[in-house]
């Protein structure tokens, strides 16, 4: 299949503004384009076609519950390792949608699935956890597409989350994700708005 350069400015435009949403409306997201999302994510690439995200669609309330205790306790850990100035710059930051989000996932990675047989992980097995960060991605744009807002919580401990989730033996925690309708509409970066850090250059080196 051949693109069009309008097609190849659209995906641009995409990259350019996807974003990593911390303020969410409440309001739900329409099945079918949760559909839409899943697909998605089907259509991510991974290593020998091994497929190893698994994705749990969270509802309960007390595992949400449990989710964002885990969060706070981790969040004051982590502040707490900052200088006075840094600290105060730290928790001036929202580093979570967990309250207002409609939607949760909790995805995990399989490290040694039957799909793929093993081609292409023998030597570098970490290749699977980069196929669901792929995965991961791949979502994330669709949900920019869409007009949605998608958000990573990383300040969690992955072995309580395995816990919580009680997922099977292999089975590691890799990204929760909060998805919903943006509360804004401005697409500056929360870390650029609150001056936290600026993009810095990606070099390519030759050798």
């Amino acid at each position: 299949m051949q693109f069009t350069t309008d097609e190849a400015g659209i995906l641009e435009c995409i990259l350019k503004w996807r974003r990593d949403v911390r303020h969410f409306r409440t309001d739900p997201v329409p099945e079918e384009v949760l559909a839409r999302l899943q697909a998605a994510m089907e259509a991510a690439p991974s290593v020998g076609n091994a497929r190893p995200w698994r994705v749990f669609r969270v509802k309960n309330p007390d595992l949400r519950a449990a989710v964002r205790a885990g969060f706070e306790r981790c969040n004051r850990e982590a502040a707490a390792a900052y200088d006075d100035a840094s600290r105060t710059d730290y928790m001036q930051l929202k580093l979570a949608g967990l309250d207002a989000a409609p939607e949760h996932l909790a995805v995990f990675t399989v490290t040694d699935p039957e799909a793929g047989r093993g081609l292409g992980r023998r030597t570098m097995p970490e290749t699977l956890h980069q196929s669901t960060a792929m995965a991961v991605h791949t979502l994330w744009l669709a949900a920019r597409a869409e007009n949605l807002g998608l958000g990573m919580v990383s300040i969690l401990e992955p072995a309580e989350i395995e816990r919580l989730f009680d997922v099977p033996e292999g089975w590691e925690f890799s990204a929760y994700l909060c998805l919903g309708w943006p509360e804004s509409t401005d697409d500056t970066p929360l870390l650029h708005r609150v001056g936290w850090q600026e993009n810095q250059p990606t070099d390519w080196m030759e050798r």
